[in-house]
């Protein structure tokens, strides 16, 4: 059974930075693609970014500021945050797509003063 477990989520002062985490086991995810999503209430969830062998890809909003990437060895896929604004307020979701769809539980981030 594939789990994925977040972590790094956490309250940060504007123009802050903070590394979200996510432990995927068995050890597969290297082969597969993955991402990062969020979601505040009363919208959908959006990609936040995404990390395949093809590359990664960023959403408008967060490009330049969030780097995904990932340590095969630790099986852990990383978001890290910067430059953060009080509207990358959510709970973020990591993601790992094979022949199924598997989703973490989440971790909250708040950007506030």
């Amino acid at each position: 059974q594939v789990q994925l477990v977040e972590s790094g989520g956490g309250l940060v002062q504007p123009g802050g930075s903070l590394r979200l985490s996510c432990l995927v086991s068995p050890s597969i995810f290297s082969f597969y693609p993955m991402g990062w999503y969020r979601q505040v209430p009363g919208k959908s969830r959006e990609l936040v970014a995404a990390l395949s062998s093809g590359g990664s890809n960023y959403a408008d909003s967060v490009r330049g500021r969030f780097t995904i990437s990932r340590d095969v060895v630790k099986n852990t896929l990383y978001l890290q945050m910067n430059s953060l604004k009080p509207e990358d307020t959510a709970v973020y979701y990591c993601r790992l797509t094979t022949n199924n769809d598997y989703w973490g539980q989440g971790t909250q981030v708040t950007v506030s003063s």
